[in-house]
């Protein structure tokens, strides 16, 4: 796959005077909207992978070559609503986690094409409003492995990941992202600081290969009431853990709804140098994994996110549609972004 010619460097500087202007908009939940669309095993595999030996319904990644069309009609319902962020389909696009599917091999070939669809329609966009760019996030999700706990209760030193795993894989993941066009890449849904800390070597080693660097996000998730991560971080623990990879942006996303989610990100919020982010659920889940909060209590939920200049971009993780995305936009838009902190002088 040869990179696609679309990076452009000012584009940076497009994304930094847009976060200084507004508080921007990230789309919503890319896999509950897939759970929607109730496609069964054949669709998932189509034509290309047909007699494929694995099966494949739930791996809404894969759908990026095989029914590319659903991918696109979601973020087109995205973009409908103003989203200027727009995250590839690529959760779960890395080679360790395809292998329960069969399809390490095709990782670096779907976030690449994710990131091309995702960068086509973006541009379609863009030329229908040229003063308002948009922003194909490239997703890097947490793969299925931590490197910092063990699977197995009764061998706590036991891992089924080393570090070196990780990085390669993060690595590849970035690549497809990269040559696909994405204008920032998004480290999302920490849960494991240490895997984190991979991507961040890995993509950081790509930049370098690149001879140049595009900005990076990362964004953390709060797992429980405890206020911690899963690998036991505080929100204050967790910034200053990833603060070195020097991220453009810094965040919470899933796990939590707005409510639940809002003390963490004020804390976080408190402590980094850098602009802050969240991401929520559509509130908690029900007894059968659904989530039921709807658009205007969701947005009624958020609002206190702007107005208390906590954040510099809001969006919507499990469960958020089209709909939430919309009424999030409507109540954060009367508010300024979070400014930067000021540096004390050396």
């Amino acid at each position: 796959m040869n990179p696609l010619p679309w990076h452009d460097p000012k584009r940076v500087d497009q994304l930094i005077k847009a976060l200084d202007e507004h508080i921007l908009l990230l789309d919503g939940a890319m896999g509950t909207m897939i759970q929607a669309e109730k496609l069964g095993e054949s669709e998932f595999r189509g034509d290309r992978l047909a007699d494929h030996g694995h099966d494949l319904k739930g791996n809404n990644d894969i759908l990026t070559l095989t029914r590319p069309q659903v991918v696109v009609d979601i973020h087109r319902r995205f973009l409908d609503v103003d989203c200027d962020l727009v995250e590839t389909n690529t959760f779960n696009a890395n080679r360790i986690s395809q292998a329960d599917y069969g399809l390490e091999e095709l990782a670096e070939e779907i976030n690449f094409e994710a990131a091309r669809l995702a960068r086509e329609l973006c541009r379609e966009y863009e030329d229908k409003t040229p003063d308002r760019p948009r922003f194909v996030v490239g997703v890097i999700g947490p793969t299925n492995r931590t490197a910092s706990i063990s699977p197995d209760v009764s061998s706590p030193g036991f891992r089924n990941v080393t570090f070196e795993q990780l990085v390669e894989t993060y690595r590849e993941a970035a690549r497809g992202l990269l040559d696909g066009g994405s204008d920032l890449i998004m480290i999302e849904t920490v849960f494991d600081t240490l895997n984190a800390k991979a991507a961040v070597f890995a993509v950081h080693e790509e930049f370098e290969q690149r001879g140049e660097r595009w900005p990076l996000w990362i964004s953390g998730t709060i797992t429980d009431a405890s206020g911690r991560t899963l690998s036991g971080q505080t929100p204050e623990a967790f910034y200053f853990s990833i603060a070195h990879a020097e991220p453009l942006l810094v965040g919470f996303n899933c796990a939590l709804g707005a409510d639940q989610l809002k003390p963490h990100v004020r804390d976080l919020a408190e402590v980094a140098e850098c602009r802050v982010s969240a991401h929520p659920n559509a509130g908690l889940p029900n007894e059968l994994g659904e989530y039921d909060e709807s658009p205007q209590d969701m947005a009624r939920s958020i609002e206190p996110f702007a107005a208390g200049g906590l954040v510099n971009v809001i969006g919507g993780c499990c469960g958020t549609t089209p709909e939430h995305v919309a009424a999030l936009g409507h109540v954060v838009a009367g508010h300024r972004p979070r400014p930067l902190p000021e540096r004390p002088a050396a």
